[in-house]
C-alpha cells in the first residue's frame, strides 16, 4: 500500500518542478508550456547533453543535482520509453516525491521495476501513458493536459483515456464546473496509479465534492475502483463514462491495458460493477456533464 504522502497528490503552490529530457523538442516544448500556465518548473535533467539552459532554467547531468539546487519536489519525464524506467527511479531515488511520466508503452518488466522502487521510497508516480496531473486553482499542471479543459472547481476527475478526458474537462469548464484535482493515470498495463489507489484521498479531500471517472475498456481498474468505493463507504457522487462500447476478445484497443479477455474488462463488467458501488455510469460524455450540471 501507498504511504500516506503517496496517497495525496496535492502540491503545493509554487512548488519547484523539473523536466527530465528537457533539452529535447518536446521537453522545451512542455516546459515552457507548463510555466506559461503557472507551474514553476526550475529547471531540467539531461545526462548527455552540453545544454546548460533552456530559456532560464538550468540543466543538470542527475536529478541529484537538480535537486540539490533547486529543492524540486516534482518532475515530468518526458523521455523515450525504453530509457524512461531508469528516469523514474533516478527521480524517486533523489527525494522527489511526484513523478509525472508520459511515455506510453514502458516495457512491463521496466515499469514493474519501476513500480516496486517508487512504491518502496513512497513516490507518487503517475503514469506511464499520462497526460499528467493538474490542481488548476493554484496554476499547477505536470504533463500536457489541454488548458481550455482545465478550470478551478470541486469535481476531483480521474482519466485513463486522455482525448475523451480532454473532452468531457473542456465540456464541463464550459458550464463553469471546474477540477479540484485532476489525475490522468494512464493506459499502459503496468503503471505507478490506479484509480483506486486515489479513493481515499478524494475521500477526506475539503475540496473535492465528486468524483468524475473517464474509464475505458480493458484490465479490471474500474471493477477495482468500484471495489474501492464500497470498502472507502465513499459517499460522494460518483459520474462515471467508459470508452469502448464493445472490442474483440484479447485483441488491444488503443492502450496497451485496454485489452478484453472474455467477461473481463469489458464495458459490461465496468458498468454493472461501477453501478453497484452507487456511480452513475454513462454512455455518453453529454449525458455525463448533464448529470454532473445538475450537482
Amino acid at each position: 500500500m501507498l504511504n500516506p504522502h503517496a496517497l495525496n497528490p496535492r502540491i503545493e503552490k509554487g512548488a519547484p518542478v523539473i523536466v527530465q529530457g528537457i533539452t529535447g523538442r518536446q521537453g522545451q516544448r512542455h516546459a515552457r508550456l507548463m510555466r506559461a500556465y503557472g507551474t514553476n518548473v526550475v529547471g531540467g535533467v539531461s545526462p548527455k547533453s552540453s545544454t546548460e539552459m533552456v530559456d532560464d532554467m538550468p540543466v543538470f547531468k542527475t536529478c541529484a543535482d537538480a535537486v540539490a539546487a533547486t529543492g524540486a519536489v516534482a518532475t515530468v519525464v518526458l523521455v523515450r520509453p525504453d530509457l524512461a524506467a531508469d528516469a523514474i527511479i533516478e527521480a524517486a531515488q533523489a527525494g522527489i516525491s511526484t513523478v509525472v511520466c508520459v511515455a506510453e508503452g514502458i516495457p512491463v518488466h521496466d515499469a514493474l521495476r519501476a513500480y516496486r522502487v517508487t512504491r518502496d521510497l513512497g513516490t507518487f508516480w503517475v503514469g506511464a501513458s499520462t497526460p499528467g496531473m493538474a490542481i488548476p486553482s493554484i496554476g499547477l499542471k505536470l504533463g500536457f493536459l489541454p488548458n481550455v479543459a482545465l478550470l478551478p472547481g470541486s469535481i476531483g476527475m480521474m482519466s485513463k483515456s486522455g482525448t475523451l478526458s480532454y473532452e468531457a474537462g473542456y465540456r464541463l469548464a464550459g458550464r463553469g464546473i471546474g477540477q479540484s484535482v485532476w489525475v490522468g493515470v494512464g493506459g499502459d498495463p503496468v503503471k505507478g496509479t490506479r484509480f483506486a489507489d486515489l479513493v481515499p484521498f478524494y475521500k477526506q479531500d475539503d475540496e473535492t465534492r465528486a468524483l468524475v471517472i473517464v474509464g475505458e475498456i480493458g484490465g479490471d481498474e474500474e471493477e477495482s475502483l468500484a471495489a474501492a468505493i464500497t470498502a472507502e463507504n465513499f459517499t460522494k457522487p460518483v459520474f462515471a463514462v467508459i470508452a469502448g462500447s464493445s472490442a474483440p476478445e484479447g485483441v488491444t484497443m488503443g492502450h496497451a491495458g485496454a485489452l478484453v479477455y472474455g467477461t473481463l474488462g469489458s464495458a459490461a463488467s465496468k458498468r454493472q460493477a461501477l453501478e453497484a458501488a452507487g456511480a452513475r455510469v454513462f454512455s455518453t460524455i453529454e449525458g455525463l456533464v448533464d448529470a454532473v450540471s445538475d450537482l
